[in-house]
């Protein structure tokens, strides 16, 4: 059978061999068997909606109502207001970053984790340790030039105690932060 097929793809394509996937197919009433390019699957390939190349997604989602207008807030909030502030808080530590929007990239990063804040402090995660990672985080974004940014809590966080101490302490050591609240 192996031999069958490899004389078949030298009269094909002269000496050269040019490895590719291909299934025997024959018929009941054939004696010649026939070759036909098998898909990666093995079965069959499968085709999303579009009836495009298998298993390749758009980038964006399929908006419901693609007629919808836009707005030009939306389209440059990205780019007028570029650095979002991140606060994590647990019970055992306190982080906090400043992100370019755009980019995706942390232009300042600060936590009570780090070993130069560590050592200094006496709880990893009490309102004294955010205010400190607040300050620390304020120092190495003006290094940065960065002096605004904007905030949004998770939907499960309360803008009260230590992500308030955060932002206060960052407020207070010369950085803007626009907090918006739902």
């Amino acid at each position: 059978m192996l031999k069958l097929v490899s004389e078949m793809l030298c009269a094909r394509g002269g000496q050269k061999l040019r490895p590719f996937l291909c299934a025997q197919v024959s018929g009941f009433h054939t004696s010649k068997p026939g070759l036909a390019p098998r898909s990666f699957f093995g079965v069959e390939d499968f085709v999303d909606d579009d009836n495009s190349r298998p298993y390749t997604y758009q980038k964006g989602k399929k908006s419901k109502n693609p007629n919808k207008h836009v707005s030009f807030k939306q389209r440059t909030v990205a780019y007028m207001e570029p650095f979002t502030l991140d606060v994590f808080i647990s019970k055992r530590f306190v982080s906090a970053s400043i992100t370019h929007r755009v980019t995706c990239k942390q232009v300042a990063v600060a936590g009570t984790n780090s070993k130069d804040i560590k050592a200094v402090l006496k709880s990893r995660s009490d309102i004294p340790a955010c205010l400190s990672v607040g300050q620390i985080l304020s120092d190495r974004a003006r290094e940065a030039d960065v002096y605004t940014a904007s905030y949004t809590p998770r939907d499960r966080d309360k803008f009260e105690g230590k992500i308030r101490a955060v932002v206060q302490s960052l407020i207070d050591n010369g950085i803007d932060i626009k907090v918006y609240l739902d």
